[in-house]
């Protein structure tokens, strides 16, 4: 893993850019994934303002620090996180499928042969579509939680959308958007490298590419939040 992540990372500066495929990739991270995001974060966004409400009116009986709450809450934490294991489950598999069908019928191989090299030509466009999606994708899905966070907030609690918007500005600073933005990147840097990675080391054999899907998905899950903590307890110190 270390290795591909040194020669993913040097294959960003050495030529050939692989412009065409980069735009490829895009498309299939960032745009085919838009609907099913969007649909999955408003529905966390409203479970959470719908539960911090409950559980503020039982301690302290006010639900006035909902909005800013959960304003918080979405853009430090839930949409970008939420945003990454959708992108884990659909992309990462697809992308780990893929490499290690073209693994296990030699096409990786047959690429060496040509001289090109199977990091440049398929790692580093994923790699650098997903950190570009997964930035994009995030500052979508945030948007899309605050709104639906505002018109249930307006329909449930009775705060207006001027209401909303004071009491998130109490408690939202510009520097959480850039933090969620960074690790929207940074997740999204980790499903391609992990997926190519059991990609290249699929076994033979349908059951083999079942393997590595499964490997993909679950070694990818964890290692998101595991770099969510990494990342929220660094950011901490920058507050």
């Amino acid at each position: 893993m270390i290795t591909l992540l040194s020669e993913t990372i040097a294959g960003l500066f050495i030529p050939p850019f692989r412009q065409k495929e980069f735009v490829h990739q895009l498309y299939f991270v960032a745009n085919r994934s838009l609907l099913i995001i969007v649909f999955c974060v408003c529905f966390a966004a409203v479970v959470t303002i719908l539960e911090s409400s409950f559980h503020m009116k039982m301690v302290i009986q006010n639900d006035s620090m909902v909005p800013g709450f959960a304003a918080l809450l979405i853009l430090r934490e839930l949409g970008a996180l939420v945003t990454a294991l959708l992108l884990c489950s659909r992309v990462g598999a697809g992308y780990a499928s893929e490499v290690g069908s073209m693994q296990i019928t030699e096409q990786v191989d047959a690429l060496r042969m040509l001289g090109i090299d199977p990091v440049n030509y398929l790692v580093v466009p994923r790699f650098l579509a997903c950190v570009v999606g997964g930035m994009i994708l995030t500052i979508i899905a945030n948007m899309a939680c605050i709104f639906s966070a505002m018109i249930v907030s307006q329909s449930y609690l009775g705060y207006t959308p001027s209401m909303f918007l004071t009491s998130m500005h109490r408690f939202v600073q510009f520097k959480d958007i850039i933090f969620a933005t960074i690790k929207g990147a940074s997740f999204g840097g980790v499903i391609p490298l992990v997926a190519c990675y059991f990609g290249f080391r699929c076994q033979q054999g349908a059951e083999g590419v079942g393997r590595a899907t499964t490997n993909t998905v679950v070694v990818a899950s964890i290692a998101i939040i595991v770099i969510d903590f990494i990342l929220s307890y660094t950011f901490s110190y920058l507050y």
